[in-house]
Formats: structure tokens, C-alpha cells, sequence
């Protein structure tokens, strides 16, 4: 991992970043473990919960963590009824002409997970007649209605869980979606059904270069503090630590 240095004014930035009005942190309302997904008391938990808290903490933030449905995350940005998102939400050209992001605090492949007994790979040629689930309004629709689409039948889901119970269920031969929220499908017992089938050549127009805070157009303080707080994070090790609570490799930068 590159080592990362503050500047003398974003380590100013730091000490002075704490805001009159909390930040109101945009997450999905559909749960997306292992990033975020609520607890048995109703509490927001994982990955990415772990890293808003540790990000805000370092940029001096208050911030308030506000479960937003995904399909009305960036259209709740642009309004003003939240301040931020942290969603797994990929950096793309398609949102940049809507919102801002910040530096990218992760990077993963994406990948096609299949039935174990069916073959097929993750190309266009290779999920030829085989029905694919994706989440709606992701670049993950995006991609494989560009890339898969005719030969291919393709099934939209509200979330990523249910297009892996229908996975599970047999209903649909694979699904596609980030490489590490799927491991946590196939390391279950319901993903005992199905296996890697490969990762998607990359696209970077449509699947983006990593995965940042968005932020209304022109809120560039705000997004100085969260690369300030990102890096911070990532210099002084808490990314590491937060991160191999829930993977066994680094996630940043890939």
C-alpha cells in the first residue's frame, strides 16, 4: 500500500473541521452486508458503518448516519435532505455529472457467482442462456444490460439479498455484484448452491475507479474534509484494523 503524507493544512483542516450541524451521512436502506446492515436491535453495522465512524472521527466531524433507499440516495443529496453518501457507491461518469465525489476509500472487483453445476464463465459468450440477477439503479444493471443483455436474460432485484435468495432458490442461474459482498453470500450456508464463476472485464465508464463519498456539486470544503479524513485513516492504520476485522486481504486501491 502507498504510504500517504497530510499537508500541514490538511492536518489544519483536521483540527478545525468540526461542523455547527451534524453531517448527514447518506447509507442504503437495504442492508448490504458486510458493509452495512442493521443488527438484531435494529443498529447499523459493518464495514463501512466502522470506517464513516472512523473517517468523521478524524476530520473532526459530528456525523449522523441516515438509512436512505438507494434508489433516492443521490436525488436526497442534490435536495439537501442528506449532506453525504457512503454507500458502496462507485465513482462513474455517468454520476460525476450529477455530484462530487471524494478520494476513493475502496476498490474490488465485480464479479458473476453461478450455480455450482452449471457452466458458464463471465463473459458475454459464457452467460449465454442463463439468467441473470442484479440490484436495480447499480452498475451493476448498467454493466450487464450493456454487456449481457440479449443473449442473456436479465432479472432486476430492489437488493443484492434478494437476488441471492432467488440464487439460492434456484429462480436465477447467477448474479453479479462486488467481489467482497458476494464472498459473504458464498461463505454462507445459502451459498453453498454456487461458486465464483470469474470477475467481468472492467469497464471504468460504467463500473467506475473505486468506491467514494458523494457530495453535492461545488461542497468542496466538505469534500477536502473526507479526503482528509480518509487519509488519515489510511496513514495512521485505523483502515487496516477496521478492515481485517471483516477480510482476510486490504481493500484499498486495488
Amino acid at each position: 500500500m502507498k504510504s500517504i503524507l497530510l499537508t500541514a493544512s490538511a492536518l489544519a483542516l483536521l483540527a478545525g473541521a468540526a461542523a455547527a450541524d451534524p453531517v448527514r451521512i447518506g447509507i442504503a436502506a437495504e442492508p448490504y452486508p458486510p458493509f452495512a446492515a442493521p443488527d438484531a436491535a435494529g443498529n447499523w453495522v459493518g464495514w463501512e458503518v466502522d470506517i464513516i465512524n472512523a473517517v468523521c472521527e478524524a476530520a473532526a466531524m459530528e456525523c449522523e448516519i441516515t438509512p436512505t433507499a438507494w434508489d433516492g440516495i443521490i436525488p436526497a443529496l442534490v435536495s439537501n435532505r442528506i449532506d453525504a453518501i457512503m454507500a458502496s457507491m462507485s465513482i462513474t461518469e455517468d454520476r460525476l455529472q450529477t455530484i462530487d465525489f471524494s478520494d476513493p476509500y475502496y476498490n474490488t472487483p465485480t464479479v458473476i457467482v453461478g450455480q455450482r453445476d452449471m457452466e458458464m464463465d463471465a463473459s458475454p459468450e459464457g452467460m449465454a442462456g442463463m439468467v441473470l440477477g442484479v440490484q436495480v439503479s447499480t452498475v451493476h444493471q448498467t454493466y450487464a444490460q450493456q454487456y449481457f443483455e440479449g443473449e442473456t436474460e436479465i432479472r432486476t432485484y430492489q437488493t443484492q439479498d434478494e437476488a441471492n435468495q432467488d440464487l439460492a432458490s434456484g429462480r436465477i442461474d447467477a448474479t453479479q455484484a462486488d467481489s467482497l459482498a458476494l464472498d459473504e453470500f458464498l461463505s454462507s450456508d445459502a451459498g453453498a448452491c454456487c461458486e465464483l464463476k470469474g470477475a467481468v472485464a472492467h469497464d471504468e465508464a460504467i463500473l467506475g475507479s473505486g468506491v467514494g463519498v458523494g457530495l453535492r456539486k461545488g461542497d468542496d470544503a466538505l469534500r477536502e474534509q473526507f479526503n482528509a479524513g480518509i487519509a488519515a485513516i489510511v496513514a495512521n492504520g485505523v483502515y487496516d484494523e477496521i478492515t481485517a476485522r471483516y477480510f482476510a486481504t486490504s481493500i484499498y486501491g486495488q
